[in-house]
């Protein structure tokens, strides 16, 4: 079973992802986590996106694994874990340029499907219903609105430490929508076949049994 989660930027997919992972006993894939490990990547090496030799090259020398951390899954680049790094502001408010380049999407994209090879999975991010797992079992499509993901993402950095304001990551999450949802290559769409889901005025377990309902009312799990 493949479960797909597309949406907004901080709208919480990541957080109901790995909710119904544990839920269901089956494997979360943070999509978002490799895009952000790629960008980080890239400006630690001072990787120019304007240079497809240069980013192949970089390419070429990344790998990126999720391995459990006193409970969390936690993304390790190259060997290291990086977790924390990735959540910065300056790799958010790189990720979405990063994310829009042809070879950075084929080879993530590929690293995706081999992980769904090994079993019934769940993952999170901007084309996973519409490009990466077209025939997905169930594909949901999470929003909320600008004001109310910015307060959240507030609220999610400054418990990690990490200082900055409510206009700059409102600013922040807008240049993000604009870019995900405009971009040439497999954009930030909801299919037909996806359920919509606006979490604006719904708590995390109400959000959670919404769409656990839909999953156990039309597939036999428990």
């Amino acid at each position: 079973m493949v479960i797909a989660i597309d949406g907004y930027s901080s709208c919480g997919k990541s957080t109901l992802a790995k909710d119904i992972a544990r839920e269901l006993g089956i494997t979360y894939v943070d999509s978002g986590a490799m895009y952000r490990a790629v960008t980080l990547y890239f400006i630690n090496h001072d990787v120019s996106i304007e240079n497809l030799d240069m980013v192949n090259i970089a390419l070429s020398k990344i790998a990126i694994e999720f391995h459990a951390v006193d409970g969390s899954l936690h993304t390790y680049l190259n060997g290291h874990d990086v977790e924390q790094e990735i959540r910065s502001p300056k790799v958010a408010s790189n990720v979405s340029e990063v994310a829009v380049l042809a070879p950075v999407r084929h080879r993530l994209v590929a690293l995706q499907r081999e992980m769904a090879n090994k079993g019934s999975i769940i993952m999170d991010g901007r084309d996973i219903g519409s490009n990466v797992f077209p025939t997905a079992e169930f594909k949901f499509f999470i929003t909320a609105t600008p004001e109310i993901r910015a307060q959240r993402r507030l609220l999610e950095l400054e418990s990690k430490g990490i200082t900055t304001n409510y206009q700059e990551v409102l600013a922040n999450l807008k240049h993000r929508d604009q870019i995900d949802s405009t971009r040439t290559l497999h954009p930030l769409i909801k299919t037909d076949d996806a359920i919509l889901v606006d979490n604006s005025n719904l708590s995390r377990q109400q959000q959670l049994k919404l769409v656990l309902d839909i999953i156990r009312n039309n597939h036999s799990v428990n």
